[in-house]
């Protein structure tokens, strides 16, 4: 979560992760729907709200 705290694009978390853009939109659409959220902001703010970041 870090890469999307800091405000990374999928280019730049993909670059960073050495993994394809595909995969991180795919990680992407997978977190909110365990967290239950639909954008960046609020599976930041859920992360944070359930102690998952600091």
């Amino acid at each position: 979560m870090g890469s999307l705290i800091e405000g990374l694009r999928n280019k730049e978390i993909a670059n960073l992760l050495e993994v394809s853009e595909r995969t991180v939109k795919s990680d992407l659409t997978q977190i909110y729907n365990k967290f239950g959220v639909s954008t960046r902001s609020e599976a930041v703010a859920y992360a944070f709200k359930n102690n998952l970041i600091f």
